[in-house]
């Protein structure tokens, strides 16, 4: 059946967006782009799945898709990557879907990027400093990279996006994509939107539109890298509050209010960070549609949830290892770095959600202290938009 929004087409269409990338017409005859996906959970499996579906229409991309794996060695005893390129599945992390023929898993991330000129970033966000520092000068130098990946990194300087720390370690241009992205559901082909945020090459973002965007999972353009990563980064700290509230059954009332908070709370600290940020991205995919289904579907809130169930006595790390198969939350670790920076710009009365957040995680209060404590009055003054 056919969506309920149709497919807003870029004013760039076709194969002519992805021929103009780079240099003179004469430069791009016969030129195919490569694409590598870096990382192969089940977001990275997914994307690696849009874009070989994708890579197969457009004559100007290569057919093949690299998805660079973390090796692991699975019950059976056969390599992961093995597994992957024989049953054309990612059998540990999205197990029951076909991939695309045109995706080849490699566990050697230098030999995976060393042809790319287009990579796609979607690790755990605590691995993406390493994987980083072990690309320097192993990339093309006209590489376009793009981020999935949510999280930042706290620095002595101050706080870091991911996308701008692939770009400084790299030396490339990081585009982001971010949205209400639950990956089983685009595993199936269920209608989802995305927003890729972008800073200055509006034909560069229309290039990752195209080479993701299916009839089933809509990309819309929107300049403002910043606010869209944020957005990304963010609402996992919301879904923990919302984990919080359904494991002590506080209702829905409850929930929607510690959203409401926590979406003020995403765009003022937001804001307070990068001054561009722009109010209208918060009504993208990337921000309330996010923050909505995470709270509701997310890994973030499943494991809050029994984090209050079991009265905080069951840690974050143990909850995590029994029921995500190996996956990573990232709720808590950005928790803990907003809770960093909040302290130490002297922030943590502007942001009584967030700061209660970090303290539950870390067992210095009890899950129940998420209504309690984050309905305090904000100390932040109102803007003239917020105070509407």
């Amino acid at each position: 059946m056919p969506p309920a929004f149709e497919q807003v087409m870029p004013p760039l269409e076709g194969e002519a967006a992805i021929a103009h990338h780079s240099g003179s017409d004469d430069d791009q005859i016969g030129y195919k782009s490569r694409v590598t996906v870096v990382g192969s959970g089940s977001w990275g499996s997914v994307a690696a799945k849009l874009v070989a579906s994708n890579t197969l229409k457009i004559s100007s991309f290569h057919d093949d898709v690299k998805m660079w794996v973390f090796e692991e060695t699975l019950q059976s005893g056969e390599k992961l990557t093995d597994a992957i390129n024989r049953t054309n599945e990612n059998v540990k992390y999205l197990p029951g879907i076909k991939l695309g023929k045109n995706v080849i898993a490699d566990p050697d991330l230098d030999n995976a990027v060393k042809d790319a000129n287009m990579l796609v970033f979607v690790t755990p966000h605590q691995f993406i400093d390493d994987i980083c520092k072990s690309l320097v000068g192993k990339v093309r130098s006209d590489v376009e990279a793009i981020s999935l990946i949510k999280g930042m990194e706290v620095k002595i300087e101050g706080p870091c996006l991911l996308s701008s720390c692939i770009s400084e370690q790299l030396g490339i241009n990081c585009s982001v994509l971010m949205g209400a992205n639950l990956a089983n559901e685009i595993a199936e082909e269920k209608f989802s939107e995305a927003t890729v945020g972008y800073s200055d090459n509006r034909e560069i973002a229309e290039q990752w539109v195209q080479l993701f965007s299916t009839p089933y999972f809509m990309v819309t353009p929107v300049q403002d890298v910043e606010g869209v990563e944020l957005c990304g980064t963010l609402k996992n700290v919301v879904a923990i509050a919302a984990g919080f509230v359904d494991g002590l059954d506080m209702g829905n009332n409850t929930k929607a209010a510690i959203i409401r908070l926590g979406l003020r709370e995403m765009r003022d600290f937001s804001k307070l960070l990068f001054s561009s940020v722009k109010d209208s991205t918060f009504y993208e995919s990337c921000g309330v549609a996010d923050v909505i289904t995470t709270c509701f579907g997310g890994r973030n809130r499943k494991v809050a949830e029994a984090f209050a169930k079991n009265g905080g006595e069951r840690s974050f790390d143990e909850l995590e290892a029994e029921m995500l198969q190996g996956q990573k939350l990232q709720g808590v670790s950005t928790a803990r770095e907003v809770y960093e920076v909040l302290r130490h710009r002297g922030w943590l009365e502007s942001f009584p959600l967030f700061a209660t957040v970090h303290e539950i995680c870390m067992g210095h209060l009890q899950p129940s202290a998420i209504v309690k404590y984050s309905r305090r009055k904000s100390t932040l003054p109102l803007s003239e938009d917020s105070a509407h």
